[in-house]
């Protein structure tokens, strides 16, 4: 019988997640909010926002090489 949510499950989800934090912050850094509120900052941490994508690129890299191999 077939696992509920597929034999790649884990590996798909793994490549989701990692996509979307390491897409997420390029964008934010690329191009930050027009409109500011009161008490945000100008542009996201540069030192933050770059570990989030090395993790999530690492994330990705992960899941891809799981569904290759």
């Amino acid at each position: 019988m077939e696992q509920l949510l597929g034999e790649n499950f884990f590996s798909l989800l793994t490549l989701a997640l990692g996509a979307a934090l390491a897409g997420g912050n390029i964008v934010a850094l690329i191009k930050p909010p027009p409109h500011l509120k009161e008490g945000s900052l100008e542009a996201p941490p540069l030192k933050r926002s770059a570990i989030q994508i090395v993790i999530g690129l690492l994330a990705c890299l992960w899941a891809i090489a799981s569904l290759v191999g």
